[in-house]
Order: structure tokens, then C-alpha cells, then sequence
């Protein structure tokens, strides 16, 4: 029989035994590790991207999600119940004027999205802490195979879930990628790590996939049984690059929010995305011919964008991308003739140049940015010029993307019945 605990007693626990789990080093390292990350909408950050962020959906503002991140780590840290968070929750809420987020109009709303945030962190913490337990070398030598385990306690048990319950499989099977739990809203399932005579020869199990369309029109195939977004190993990515992780949802959202979400991430993500912008830059002239491809070189600071709001030319989204038609081919071949082409060092300072508060103005007669950085050959300075919310042949995205980069004399700018500064 599901366990039938009062709104103060409802805390994680993985066995169901009615007691509030103790966190343990690795729970609280993984937790720990994450950066604040300012979003519109739950999906914004989906599956291992959650490995590197800590998101609140609706919380853009940094005091904000400070405040939360830290009622949620005393949570974990300190085992405190629902009941505490709660009361943390609406002191954080009053105390920031946090409005509009959804469940604040109902207490019943108010108690649905704090038992969300709650249970969601905390399961998924535990299970990273637990990845990080079983995939200890030590461990896997003595216990190479994984049990998945369904707690019988949950109210509404989902069918595939309890009939995994049991299932036995080496520790490196595809199965423990999307399946690994959590594995949805409220999920209190679990893995343990078991002995080789354990296993029965059995093989992971075809349940079927299913479609999920998301706000922004993309579809999503899912491992039925397992919610939307959830198809993931929690802690599993904890030492991938952040930039890998997060750079494919800054296309999705809007301007303001994908600029404070990098502009918060800078300290750590800008040199990440330097060194894959420079790696790439070494791809492109290695082949010497346009593949049509492009990279994030940077983002649209809130200060630029403010000052496009004040004209009436708002960007959709906040990226800044180049494409490698720029640096080798027909476009890059005149440059070179003309003399004002950038050197290879010089398009792979671009990414730091870009974070490092550059002169921006706005060209009134082509309607386009400028992005203008130092170069580091001559006296010259080199000239970006972005189009917003471009469209690169069939792509259904709008991206704000460079179309052409060279060096020119700064004097030349200096037209200000042309030229409008936005930084």
C-alpha cells in the first residue's frame, strides 16, 4: 500500500520506506556543481543539460535563482521536508516579487510547483550521486551488472516501469542511457549495482518509441515509459563541455533570456566556447572549401540589445554565429586581394573579442550590427557585420548570423548620422 505521509513528511526517498533518505559526498558534489541558469520554460534545459545548470522554470532574475538554488541545496545537504521548502519558497517568492509563475494564483498551484522543484531535485541529485557510486572502477569490477528497481510505495504506478522492476543488465548496456531513473515526473525508481551470477542472459526490452512535439515545432522521439526530457542518465555528463550542452537551446530562446543566460555562464562558458570555436576554425581551413557549415562565436550582450529595443529592432534570439564561407572560399578569396582579410589567429580571437564589452554600432542605411574588435596584426580594426534574425536557406530557425568580417580603418565609422552606438 502507498504510504500515506502528511505535506510536512513528504521528503525523497529511493526505498519507499517512509524515512527521509540521508544525502551522502556524491548527491551533494553533483548538486553543487551546477551553474544558475536563467529560463523561460521547463524545456528550455532538457535531459543532460541539467548535469551543468540549475533552472527554476520562470526564473530569469540572479538574486532569484540564488535564493532558490540555495533553499533547495540545504534541502538535499540537510535533509529538510517539503514542509521547510515551502515555507523557504514563499519567503523567496515575497522577498523578490517573483510574479506570473505558474501555480501562483491557487495554493493547490503553489503546492504543485514546490513539490515539483523539491522532489525533482532531490531525485535527481540522488540518482547522479548514485551513477557516480556504480560507475566507481572498484565497484564495476566486483558488481559489473545493474538492477533496476520500481518502488512499489508511489500512488500511480506506471505499468512499464514495474515491469522493468528486476531487470538485470551489464552496466555499459545502450538500456541505462534513457533508461537509467528517474525516468519522468515523480519517478522513484532505482539502481543497484549486482554480481555477474546475478544475471539471467536476458536483454533489454523493446517497449516501443513515441513522438513528442515540443512549443517550438521540434519532434522528439522517446522510449515509451519514459516522460518527455527525461531520457537521460542523471550525472552522466557531468565533465562534458558546457558549451555543448547548452549552446543547442540558446537558438530557442529569446533574446533577453539566452543573453542573461550567457552573459551569467561567461566566466565559465567563454572559455569553452573559445576553444571550440578555435578547434572549428582549424576544421574550416584544413578542408579549405565551405561545407555550409556555422559555429557560436558569441551572444548579443542585454546592454546591445537594449539599445536595438530603443529602434524598434528587437532580435528574437541573443547567438551570434559565423559561417565558414567567411574564411575560405569566393567571399574569403576577395578579401585576401583586397588585403583586408583576418588572419587564422585573428578569426579564432573572435569568441573572447566578442565577450570582452566590444564596440557595437547599428548601420541605419544596410540595417545590420557591427561588431568592431581590435585586430591583432595592424592598426586596422576588424569589422563583423550581423544580420538578425537570418535565415540560412530551408532552416526553419532565425538565426542572428555574421555576413562578412574583414579588417577596415575605424575612422571610417565615425559617421554618426549613419552609424548609431550601442555599446
Amino acid at each position: 500500500m502507498p504510504l500515506k505521509l502528511g505535506p510536512d513528511q513528504i521528503g525523497f526517498n529511493a526505498r519507499g520506506d517512509g524515512s527521509f533518505a540521508l544525502p551522502f559526498p556524491e548527491q551533494i558534489d553533483y548538486f553543487r556543481q551546477k551553474l544558475n541558469l536563467p529560463t523561460q520554460h521547463y524545456d528550455d534545459i532538457i535531459k543532460s543539460a541539467h548535469d551543468r545548470a540549475f533552472v527554476v522554470a520562470g526564473a530569469a532574475k540572479a538574486d532569484l535563482l540564488n535564493d532558490l538554488r540555495q533553499a533547495v541545496d540545504r534541502s538535499i545537504a540537510e535533509g529538510k521536508s517539503i514542509g521547510w521548502f515551502r515555507k523557504e519558497f514563499d519567503n523567496i517568492v515575497k522577498k523578490n516579487g517573483w510574479h506570473g509563475w505558474t501555480g501562483d494564483d491557487t495554493a493547490d498551484g503553489r503546492d504543485w510547483r514546490t513539490r515539483v522543484i523539491y522532489r525533482t531535485n532531490l531525485s535527481a541529485s540522488y540518482a547522479a550521486g548514485r551513477y557516480a557510486q556504480l560507475t566507481d572502477p572498484a565497484l564495476l569490477k566486483s558488481r559489473p551488472y545493474w538492477k533496476y528497481i520500481h518502488n512499489d510505495t508511489v500512488l500511480h504506478p506506471r505499468p512499464l516501469h514495474q515491469s522493468w522492476n528486476g531487470l538485470v543488465l551489464r552496466y555499459d548496456d545502450p538500456f541505462w542511457q534513457s533508461h537509467f531513473p528517474p525516468n519522468g515526473w515523480g519517478c522513484r525508481c532505482r539502481v543497484t549495482a549486482v554480481r555477474a551470477d546475478e544475471y539471467n542472459g536476458g536483454q533489454a526490452p523493446n517497449d516501443g518509441t513515441y513522438e513528442h512535439v515540443d512549443r517550438n515545432g521540434e519532434v522528439h522521439t522517446i522510449p515509451k515509459g519514459i516522460d518527455y526530457g527525461w531520457d537521460y542518465t542523471p550525472g552522466a555528463s557531468v565533465s562534458a563541455d558546457l558549451s555543448e550542452l547548452v549552446t543547442p537551446k540558446l537558438i530557442n530562446l529569446s533574446s533577453p533570456i539566452g543573453s542573461a543566460m550567457m552573459e551569467q555562464l561567461q566566466p565559465v562558458l567563454r572559455s569553452e566556447l573559445s576553444a571550440q570555436f578555435s578547434k572549428w576554425v582549424d576544421d574550416v581551413f584544413s578542408v579549405n572549401q565551405s561545407r555550409n557549415h556555422s559555429q557560436l562565436a558569441g551572444w548579443i550582450s542585454s546592454k546591445v540589445l537594449a539599445g536595438l529595443d530603443e529602434i524598434g529592432k528587437k532580435p528574437l534570439t541573443a547567438e551570434i554565429f559565423i559561417e565558414d564561407r567567411l574564411l575560405t572560399g569566393k567571399k574569403a578569396d576577395r578579401h585576401t586581394s583586397a588585403g583586408d582579410a583576418l588572419s587564422e589567429e585573428e578569426w579564432k580571437s573572435i569568441p573572447m573579442a566578442l565577450a570582452s564589452d566590444p564596440a557595437v554600432l547599428y548601420d541605419n542605411d544596410t540595417e545590420k550590427v557591427l561588431y568592431v574588435l581590435p585586430s591583432l596584426t595592424d592598426s586596422r580594426s576588424v569589422k563583423i557585420v550581423i544580420a538578425l534574425d537570418y535565415y540560412i536557406g530551408k532552416q526553419k530557425k532565425a538565426l542572428n548570423l555574421a555576413r562578412s568580417a574583414f579588417k577596415i580603418d575605424a575612422n571610417a565609422l565615425l559617421d554618426r548620422r549613419r552609424y548609431k552606438v550601442l555599446n
